[in-house]
Formats: C-alpha cells, structure tokens, sequence
C-alpha cells in the first residue's frame, strides 16, 4: 500500500490482501450498514462520504508524484453503496489522471450492487472496475440475521449473477465457524449451496475470530455463541468443499486465520482439496478442544 504525502487517511484503512500494492483511496469512511456482529473494522467510524472537490483534489495530488499507477482500491466498506453518478465521476477522474491504470476494485453488498441497473453495471464495467469484494459469510439465512447482516442469501446471490452478467469479477468471503458448533453443519452445507449458485470467479473461507468489543465476542463471553475447535472448523471446511459444484472457480483458504494455507482450482482440484483436509483429520495436528493459536492482535 501507498503511504505517499498525497494521500489522507482520517482513520484505519482495511483492504483485502490482493490489494496489497494498490493505491488506496478512501472516498467514504467507515461502512454504511455497520451493524454486523462478527466485524470490528468500523465500529468506532461514523459513516461518511467524502466530499468530492476534497477527493478529487487528493486524486490529483496522487497523480503527480505516482503515475505509474495501474491499481486502485477504493475504501472503506461498501463503496458500490455510493451513488452511481459519484461513483461514475471517481473513475472517470482515476481514468484521466492514471494513464496506466488497468483496474479498480471495492468492497460491495448484495443490496448496493441490487440498486444500481444493469446498464450502470455495465458502465462502471467499462470505466475499469472490475473486482467486487463481497461478503456472503454464510449461505444460512438465520445465521446471517443473528450476526446482523443486511442482505439475504437470495439477495447476495443475485447480486453477484447480475454483476458477473455485466463482466465484473465477484470475489466472494465466507466465514468458517460462523453458526458455532451448534448450526455447523448446516452452516457448511447452505453456503456450499449459495456459492454454487453464485459461481464466482474467487472464492475465499476465513475463520472467524471473535473480536474484542464485538457483538460476537460479547455472545461468546456470554455462554450464547460456542465457537469451534480448530479441528471442528476443518471439519467444517471438509464438509463445505465437499459439496462445492463450481465451474472455474479459484478457491483460497490461506488467510492467517486458517489452521491449515489451501488453495484449489475448481471442479480440478477437489479431490486433491478433501484430501489434503482428510489427511489433517487423521493426524494429531490440529487442536480439538479449543479455538487454537489466536491468528492475529487487535
């Protein structure tokens, strides 16, 4: 990431690991929805669009000393919330002052994607966004309302249909653990459904971790939510591949949050996937009475 004099960030900026050498431009801060159980990115960020003379005056600032540039992440969370005219004014001017830019990518919901048309779609196409990163985190509709999320599952999968049909590139996140030990198997097998009806071009499984100051981590303290073991969550992760009927999909499970780094081609690499899963099920690696090593300090 670009840390360059032009650039102002108010608050923490969080992206996906693929943008790691992206310019990152915050256009809004904070997320419009917020309210998700499991998520502390933004908690502490009243939600906020930037005013668009400060924007593009920072965009022009950035283009003189870095234009080279081919890759640009717009944040924070939920960008395609924007209105489609602001959106389409932030990527013309990206277009203009970026010679060499080859693609722009954002976080996006089922809900914003579902309000623009699908000719708007297409023209943000066009004007180089290609990647939306969208959080599904569960295909269990029951799960998604007790953790807050806005969308549904129909919503979210139509969304990345419509946004797929216009030539943009869906990269779809689903959290292992996310129903407890309680609704796991259901939990695995609802969202192997959701993503087979989404067929996404990327797909990625974290695990969740239950952060402090979260809804979640409130409900695990609580006695209400009883997370997995390590060796439950791969078990889980076993149960959701197996029933992945994906056509072209690259699938990554090697977030630091993961007890085992995966990585499998689809419908190719499925065999070689449950295998890899099965064989540390057998062993005595993975830990079955607890969450395991804490993956990272917030």
């Amino acid at each position: 990431m670009f840390n360059s004099d032009p650039l102002h960030y108010r608050y923490r900026v969080f992206r996906p690991p693929a943008e790691a050498d992206s310019l990152i431009i915050q256009v809004a801060y904070g997320c419009p929805h917020n309210h998700c159980g499991f998520c502390g990115m933004y908690k502490n960020v009243p939600y906020a669009v930037r005013p668009w003379p400060e924007v593009h005056e920072e965009l022009r600032r950035a283009a003189r000393k870095l234009q080279g540039t081919r890759r640009v992440f717009l944040a924070d969370g939920d960008v395609m919330h924007l209105p489609f005219a602001a959106l389409r004014g932030i990527l013309l001017d990206l277009g203009t002052l970026f010679p060499l830019l080859a693609r722009v990518n954002l976080y996006a919901n089922g809900r914003s994607i579902l309000a623009k048309s699908d000719a708007e779609l297409g023209e943000l196409r066009q004007l180089k966004l290609q990647t939306l990163y969208l959080g599904l985190e569960s295909g269990d509709d029951e799960v998604l309302r007790q953790q807050g999320k806005a969308d549904t599952v129909d919503e979210m999968v139509l969304a990345a249909q419509r946004a797929q049909a216009q030539g943009l590139r869906l990269s779809v996140m689903v959290l292992l653990g996310l129903a407890g030990r309680a609704g796991s198997e259901r939990h695995a097998q609802a969202t192997a459904r959701a993503a087979n009806r989404m067929q996404p071009r990327l797909l990625s499984a974290l695990r969740v971790v239950p952060i402090p100051g979260t809804a979640l981590q409130r409900s695990v303290d609580a006695g209400r939510f009883d997370p997995l073991t390590e060796y439950e969550t791969v078990v889980e992760l076993h149960a959701m591949i197996g029933g992945f009927e994906l056509d072209g999909t690259i699938f990554r499970a090697n977030h630091v949050s993961n007890a085992l780094p995966l990585e499998a081609r689809f419908p190719k690499d499925k065999a070689l996937a449950l295998a890899t899963l099965q064989a540390a099920l057998d062993s005595d690696a993975l830990d079955r009475t607890s969450p395991g090593p804490r993956p990272f300090t917030l």
